[in-house]
């Protein structure tokens, strides 16, 4: 059974010190910024939402076009495996001593991610042979797997927004926060940094500009802009089959 969005659990009790966590009666005294959470999910609704329609855009037969998209959705599989990956392994244990009225989400949370995993697990063992072949018997097991693994996210990323992200930033410190993000830039394939760069800053609200300033130095915006840039939209030209 797929898993649902439950309502809030109940106020968080008071943290050590006397600070109070999300959904308490006093003011929530936050701690940090985890709003990278749903900027990293921003890239994770997009590329997955467009991988039927650039499966359904290559020819039969085509291995060179079936090449690229696989290469891409594999990708974004390895991406949100080291998400969940990160969450599982530095998250939830935190959030339930910190917070113990999270329990209820934490335990949704596990819950949808093993759901999550049989999916991208598929996807995963389903993408060689249609990159291979790219014959329409092969593409039909990617849009399979790839419904099931959008159907989660659908679930999935929403209710960790509105009910764990706010825990996060009341419990968490910054130096935990950002671990994250490095767990996730570590997992990232040699060669593919300037891929999945582009595809967070693209599925940004204004095109990844307030992101760049926010995470990026300045030398490196520099070198996304004269070198990162045009790989990326070298890229997608290849994913959309303009050779």
């Amino acid at each position: 059974m797929s898993a649902t969005i439950l309502p809030p659990s109940g106020d968080v009790p008071e943290r050590p010190g006397g600070a109070a966590g999300p959904g308490s009666r006093g003011a929530a005294s936050v701690t940090c910024d985890a709003s990278g959470m749903e900027e990293i999910h921003r890239m994770f609704r997009a590329g997955f939402a467009e991988g039927p329609d650039l499966v359904a855009a290559v020819a039969a037969g085509d291995v060179a076009h079936a090449g690229v998209v696989a290469d891409h959705l594999a990708l974004l599989s390895t991406g949100l495996h080291a998400h969940h990956e990160g969450e599982d392994a530095a998250l939830w244990d935190k959030l339930e001593q910190r917070a113990p009225a999270c329990a209820a989400h934490v335990s949704r949370m596990k819950a949808q991610h093993a759901e999550m995993l049989i999916y991208l697990d598929v996807l995963d063992e389903v993408l060689p042979a249609w990159r291979a072949s790219a014959s329409p018997t092969d593409a039909a097991a990617v849009h399979g797997a790839l419904d099931g693994v959008n159907a989660a996210l659908a679930v999935h990323l929403g209710d960790e927004e509105a009910n764990i992200v706010p825990v996060m930033e009341t419990t968490l410190t910054q130096e935990e926060v950002d671990w994250f993000g490095e767990h996730g830039r570590k997992a990232t394939p040699k060669g593919a940094m300037f891929l999945q760069l582009g595809a967070i800053l693209a599925a940004q609200p204004d095109g990844g500009v307030e992101w760049q300033h926010k995470h990026l130095p300045a030398p490196v915006r520099v070198i996304w802009r004269v070198v990162g840039k045009r790989k990326y939209l070298a890229n997608r030209a290849a994913l959309e089959g303009k050779r």
